[in-house]
């Protein structure tokens, strides 16, 4: 393909202004086509491409665009990617992937019917420190995970299960591919109807455990994640892109010592690097890193969640 392709971005709220920005300055795509339900925001959106096309209603930008990123509500992800799915136009939707499996499962299908790409936007496999860290996660027995935050001035339309905890899922089921043996959770709502805060214990097929805290009620941000394997001991810190590894090192006829410390990351904006292997792989006609099924994946584990913490709730007093 020596043309470069002709991206669209669906919803520039929160989120989406930056697939526009980003988008703009990849090698071998162009900003083609910015939609949203607000023109105002739209415009704005897509100042940065000046030939790029403004539209209120997605479908106006079937004829024009190779490829759509979607990053609108949740609730709307399956109706915006039908018809560019059915089109055969390749799509990466936001995570997480769609409002139910049900959803999720018919743009699966919807896509391998077309034949279109479509790529899910779990960020946090781009994080740098986390794609430097997975070579070397073979064997961990347990996971554990801390991802707090303050209350988003964004929409709160899901639970946090499937707005932060959803990213970590990912995370540690691309670490073990294991079956899912059991899963364990509670959830509290706390300032939305919503759940605002969850704890889950998941285990693996594999014997490995995974806790797993998320939270959108915390004064003070947190964003780690730490891998306990034999003879290694892995961190990593997502918000700041670091990471440490220690190792045990036996000597013979000598106690064992423990090596290591900080691993240099080269930082960089994870979702540029997303957005850069969603046309990477339609250039190349490759299957981008995080894949439906991966999308598919997460979100069944994180009903799983859902699941189990209603199956925890304290019955309501009358």
């Amino acid at each position: 393909m020596n043309a470069p392709l002709r991206m669209g971005v669906v919803g520039v709220g929160h989120l989406g202004r930056h697939h526009a920005r980003l988008l703009n300055t990849i090698d071998g795509a162009v900003l083609a086509g910015v939609a949203d339900i607000s023109r105002e925001r739209a415009e704005a959106a897509a100042a940065v491409a000046p030939q790029a096309r403004v539209v209120t209603d997605a479908r106006e930008l079937l004829d024009h665009v190779d490829a759509v990123t979607i990053a609108v509500p949740t609730v709307d992800h399956l109706t915006v990617a039908r018809p560019f799915l059915e089109r055969g136009i390749h799509v990466l939707v936001e995570k997480p992937m769609a409002a139910s499996l049900a959803e999720a499962n018919e743009m699966a299908s919807l896509a391998s019917a077309s034949g279109a790409m479509l790529a899910v936007g779990h960020t946090e496999r781009f994080n740098p420190a986390i794609a430097l860290a997975l070579p070397s996660l073979q064997t961990p027995r347990f996971i554990e995970v801390h991802r707090l935050s303050g209350f988003p001035e964004r929409s709160t339309d899901i639970d946090v299960i499937f707005d932060l905890m959803i990213h970590d899922l990912d995370i540690i089921l691309a670490v073990d591919r294991s079956p899912v043996a059991a899963v364990e959770a509670i959830g509290v709502p706390v300032l939305t109807p919503k759940i605002d805060i969850c704890n889950a214990r998941i285990r693996f097929e594999s014997g490995a455990i995974a806790n797993i805290t998320a939270s959108r009620i915390h004064r003070d941000k947190m964003r780690k994640v730490r891998f306990f394997q034999p003879d290694m001991y892995v961190s990593v810190d997502y918000g700041a892109q670091e990471l440490e590894v220690w190792r045990l090192r036996p000597r013979p006829g000598e106690r064992p010592v423990i090596e290591g410390g900080a691993v240099p990351v080269t930082k960089d904006e994870p979702l540029g690097r997303e957005l850069k292997d969603f046309v990477a792989a339609i250039r190349e006609g490759r299957a981008p890193l995080v894949t439906g099924a991966d999308g598919l994946r997460a979100l069944t584990l994180a009903t799983q969640v859902a699941e189990a913490v209603t199956a925890s709730a304290w019955p309501v007093q009358a």
